[in-house]
């Protein structure tokens, strides 16, 4: 094995640590639990990474990452904003049944405590979260809509839009709070959001 190698090796293993110690603690998760899960020391962590919260961030983008390369291979070229916005709330919906649905909930929970508990996580992990986002909002730029395209500011607020709408939509079904919420229901209330675009247009705003 490389140094290369076996550097990506180590990472790998602290990373599965600390998603496995995060999600169960929070706040409270001890580098010296996580170490000895990945059968490294806290001196690993240091090297890797730089810091604990340095771990939480490369944790949540080591999360966000092939989340966002399944939507745009959901979401394909082509499609108008509505037929998009369509296709992403049913690969949305798809997530809330996946046996691992529980765990991710418990991150997302778990994450916002922490960020609560410390703001110069929160802000990392805010900036984190945004530099993913960046991929949504590509998707959904340049779509077609009512005669025009869609402008990156305009693909900007959608997405966070969609995103709250989303999140707690899932939330909601994994909790088994969300009654009737099926792919349909999805899709229909985010092109409801969607197709109104005084809801997204910079015009609007100024209005």
């Amino acid at each position: 094995m490389t140094r290369a190698e076996a550097k990506e090796r180590n990472r790998r293993a602290l990373l599965d640590a600390a998603f496995r110690v995060v999600a169960r603690d929070g706040h409270r998760a001890k580098l010296e639990e996580i170490a000895e899960r990945a059968d490294l020391t806290t001196g690993a962590v240091y090297s890797l990474f730089g810091s604990k919260n340095g771990l939480v961030v490369a944790l949540v983008a080591d999360y966000l990452r092939p989340h966002y390369e399944e939507i745009e291979q959901a979401v394909p070229s082509g499609l108008d904003l509505l037929e998009a916005v369509d296709a992403f709330a049913r690969y949305y919906r798809r997530g809330c049944d996946t046996p691992d649905a529980h765990s991710r909930l418990s991150l997302q929970i778990t994450l916002l405590d922490m960020a609560l508990h410390d703001p110069d996580l929160g802000s990392q992990l805010a900036t984190s979260i945004r530099s993913q986002e960046d991929h949504l909002i590509a998707l959904f730029t340049g779509r077609r809509h009512n005669g025009s395209v869609v402008t990156p500011h305009q693909a900007q607020r959608l997405a966070t839009a969609l995103r709250a709408l989303f999140v707690g939509l899932s939330q909601g079904v994994t909790l088994g709070l969300a009654h009737g919420a099926d792919e349909q229901y999805f899709a229909a209330v985010a092109c409801a959001l969607a197709s109104d675009m005084s809801l997204i247009d910079h015009d609007a705003d100024a209005s």
